[in-house]
């Protein structure tokens, strides 16, 4: 698997998630880049879905460039596009 780094927008989303309680580490972002249960692309990105349980998925959307994959995530509440059950 190529390099994959986290965008500063990423790496703040961690904090920002925490603040309202939904812990989301970086394992479970490579996860979903790794072993996606649904994914797509849409031009030069790759949007990777995955479930973390019957309420959550996290959805990253990424891009490798010369190598280095970087993207960002989002929970599924906030994309609101991919149901889960």
């Amino acid at each position: 698997m190529p390099e994959i780094r986290f965008t500063k927008h990423a790496s703040d989303k961690f904090g920002f998630l925490r603040a309202y309680g939904f812990r989301l580490s970086q394992e479970e972002v490579l996860a979903t880049i790794g072993a996606p249960d649904n994914k797509e692309r849409r031009g030069a990105q790759t949007i990777s879905r995955r479930v973390l349980d019957d309420k959550f998925a996290l959805t990253v959307v990424h891009e490798e460039r010369k190598g280095i994959i970087a993207g960002n995530f989002l929970s599924s509440q906030e994309e609101g596009t991919w149901p889960i059950g």
